[in-house]
């Protein structure tokens, strides 16, 4: 019993910190300020780099003209680089139906397979132009649908930073590192991924982020030790389909009120 436990609960808790909507224009005071408290407490992150961003948003931020000799230091740092979408413009309306059903609006879903395909494919060959080697990958706004799974496979990458669960897993040949929660929160039991927009924090939510960091830097892991808790046991997948079962209702209901309160 004590060795289940062991193995079970007390093996498998910590959270990969994954960083959305990385680009040459963005807040690099923030970003500069987290890489100062990633380094103090040995953190490696997973950094969501968009390859071709378009978004206008993110264009309004400041642009670091040696955006991408940064990313090679980041990854010569064991930093896990990570494509985030090709040029983060939404496209499509998901109506609740993509993969995750997590609504609202997607660059990939409802996309045609070869509008999807090649889209992935032009954002590899500017990381492989950069010198950046990619082997995971997560969409703006959460969205999929069977073909971007279908199209990252072939393209291969092999591992998605979001999907429902406590522990990561593997679902139509591709590894998914769980992302469940907006805010940065520490789950007393499971492998999680965090999502971390610093584009959109101000400066009470940098301050709050490092005191998280400062009380909980022990828990916190690095991509690889994430990855190597890709699980197909049954007491997971039992888990990990409760806590899907559980967080789509939650999101079922939450859509169902926003669409009511909109109509």
């Amino acid at each position: 019993m004590i060795k289940f436990i062991k193995n079970k609960f007390l093996n498998n808790t910590g959270m990969l910190i994954r960083l959305d909507d990385i680009a040459e224009n963005m807040n690099w005071q923030f970003m500069d300020e987290s890489e100062i408290l990633f380094d103090k407490y040995n953190i490696k992150p997973l950094l969501g780099v968009i390859p071709n961003n378009k978004d206008k948003e993110l264009l309004s931020f400041p642009k670091y003209e040696k955006f991408w000799e940064k990313v090679r230091y980041w990854q010569n740092k064991k930093w896990e680089i990570a494509m985030h979408g090709y040029s983060h413009l939404y496209e499509k309306k998901t109506n609740n139906l993509d993969f995750f059903n997590h609504g609202g609006n997607s660059e990939f879903f409802g996309q045609p397979y070869d509008v999807q395909k090649e889209k992935v494919i032009k954002g590899l060959q500017i990381f492989r132009e950069q010198g950046i080697r990619i082997r995971s990958f997560f969409a703006p706004n959460h969205t999929y649908d069977l073909n971007t799974l279908k199209v990252l496979k072939e393209c291969g990458i092999q591992n998605i930073i979001d999907g429902y669960g406590l522990i990561p897993y593997k679902e139509n040949g591709l590894n998914f590192i769980p992302q469940l929660f907006y805010r940065v929160f520490m789950l007393p039991y499971g492998i999680q991924s965090t999502s971390i927009h610093l584009n959109l924090w101000s400066n009470n939510d940098m301050n709050n982020f490092k005191s998280f960091i400062i009380n909980n830097h022990k828990k916190i892991i690095s991509f690889e030790e994430a990855i190597n808790k890709v699980s197909d046991d049954k007491f997971f997948k039992l888990l990990n389909l409760s806590t899907k079962i559980i967080v789509k209702l939650i999101r079922s209901i939450r859509f169902f009120f926003i669409k009511r309160e909109n109509a």
